[in-house]
């Protein structure tokens, strides 16, 4: 992992001048900033290959394990993550890489490691103050489970199903559970605690929520919520219909909201595209936020859709990461993106990360912004409001308990500018990321301008006005410089006149 450049290390001490506000009571995975990770595709660390290691075969195994995501905990840690999200790790028949064709329950994947490897894992991530999340299989089993060839459990699958694979091609090698059968139920939620319990992890996100009984998820978030309140729940949803049922469920923390993190994609991945887009588009979702992303296993990775736009890979990522941790939602960056990573189809973005070809200005960015998400309460709950735009560029005010921030993004190819008409007397607007400082202009306005694809997030402090003991030392050598040309010029005449 390369240093942080003193800039950033600057901005970090900056910041820590500032100290964060209590929290209200308000749901504490709004505090996250989650990676996640498909495991067989991120490092491997000390997994023998097998038979199903195939590097050359885009559906087998490519060799990532469990210790080798312990040993990047502190690459991690060091770029402002403070959870991870892991792919399903349950047995899997032949060549399920992806974790969705389970064979049991209750094993670890063998081309992942053990329990043992778990726990670790898990105990390695706590004590960098980081979650880990698994993400739960509930709906399906592989052909091959024996529940599906046991002839006193033909009540425990749902005969004849018809499944969708448009989007889900894995899921072609699968039975659906009967989750309307008590006995199914059970099972299920007996191994979600088996995990939570033996795995000790901090969360599940819920496989394809959107197509499970409406009962059922109910029944095993409640149960799980029961015996640890903490728990984070998060639902994973496959369909581009509204989750209603889900939307109003209290013991799911968060769902997937594929609407908005698409918004913010055709925005980012294109300049001149207005940010305002995705406010209209949030405000159509009734200001759901939920989980939010530019990219993930199943899409086309956004550095490759910002690429064949002939956009830089550092500006694109700064401003979609402002954008994705300064407002409302609980963001979710896809593995390889700090490097970053390119590809089309699955065959292409679920390719092993490759952690040589890293570039250090990214990973700077990425450590400013994520910082930003983790100093400042007011950027994980607060309100959120449009203040205005300017064709490509908009600027938005958040608000919580005392603290007030505005986020500033010009996704515009040229120079913009928003007004604030609103704001107090005597005050200024200092930028944590471009050090920009904004003053009040005589017709009383603050005037925020950007250059072009650029973005900022500022504080309101008081008018310190102009800076005396930065200026003074300038004008002191400005003034000792022209004294002395001033003195030799002189000197040099009087010896031409002798």
């Amino acid at each position: 992992m390369k240093r942080m450049s003193i800039l950033s290390l600057a901005i970090l001490l900056f910041m820590s001048a500032y100290p964060a506000v209590s929290f209200a009571e308000e749901n504490p995975i709004q505090e996250e900033i989650i990676y996640n990770i498909l495991v067989d595709r991120f490092n491997n660390g000390n997994q023998a290959f097998s038979d199903q290691v195939r590097i050359d075969d885009p559906y087998a195994y490519h060799g990532g394990d469990l210790e080798g995501i312990t040993l990047k905990l502190d690459d991690l840690k060091d770029l402002g993550f403070t959870a991870i999200s892991l792919s399903p790790i349950m047995e899997n028949t032949t060549d399920g890489y992806h974790g969705y064709w389970v064979e049991d329950f209750y094993s670890v994947e063998e081309q992942f490691g053990n329990l043992e490897d778990l726990q670790t894992l898990v105990q390695e991530a706590h004590n960098r103050d980081m979650k880990v999340i698994l993400e739960l299989v509930t709906n399906y089993v592989a052909d091959s489970h024996p529940i599906v060839s046991d002839p006193d459990k033909q009540d425990w699958i749902v005969q004849d199903s018809e499944i969708d694979i448009t989007n889900e091609p894995w899921l072609e090698n699968v039975s659906v559970l009967n989750q309307e059968n008590p006995e199914v139920q059970d099972m299920l939620i007996d191994v979600a605690k088996y995990w939570m319990n033996e795995g000790n992890v901090d969360g599940f996100v819920l496989h394809a929520a959107d197509y499970s009984s409406v009962d059922f998820v109910h029944s095993l978030t409640s149960e799980l919520k029961a015996d640890k309140p903490d728990i984070y729940l998060i639902a994973d949803i496959l369909s581009e219909e509204e989750p209603t049922d889900l939307w109003n469920m209290s013991t799911i923390d968060v769902i997937e909201n594929q609407a908005l993190s698409q918004a913010i994609v055709d925005v980012f991945a294109k300049a001149d595209t207005p940010v305002d887009n995705i406010y209209e588009k949030w405000k159509g979702l009734g200001g759901e936020s939920g989980l939010i992303y530019v990219d993930n296993k199943s899409m086309d990775r956004f550095t490759q859709l910002a690429a064949e736009n002939k956009r830089d890979d550092v500006n694109t990522w700064n401003l979609a990461l402002v954008y994705l941790l300064t407002t409302p939602g609980v963001p979710y960056i896809f593995q390889g993106s700090n490097i970053p990573m390119y590809g089309s189809g699955m065959e292409q973005v679920q390719q092993l990360v490759n952690f040589n070809s890293g570039d250090q200005d990214l990973e700077e960015v990425f450590s400013k912004v994520l910082a930003l998400r983790v100093k400042f309460p007011v950027l994980q709950y607060g309100d959120f409001e449009l203040v205005g735009s300017d064709q490509g560029m908009s600027l938005f005010k958040r608000s919580y308990e005392e603290e007030t921030m505005y986020i500033a993004v010009n996704n515009d190819s040229e120079s913009r500018r928003v007004n604030i008409t609103d704001l107090e007397s005597d005050l200024q607007l200092r930028g944590l990321l471009g050090d920009d400082l904004v003053r009040e202009t005589a017709d009383g306005e603050y005037k925020v301008a950007l250059a072009r694809e650029s973005a900022d997030v500022y504080i309101i402090e008081e008018n310190s006005g102009l800076n005396w003991m930065f200026i003074t030392p300038i004008v002191v050598v400005l003034v000792l410089f022209i004294s002395a040309v001033v003195y030799l010029s002189r000197k040099q005449k009087k010896r031409e006149a002798k």
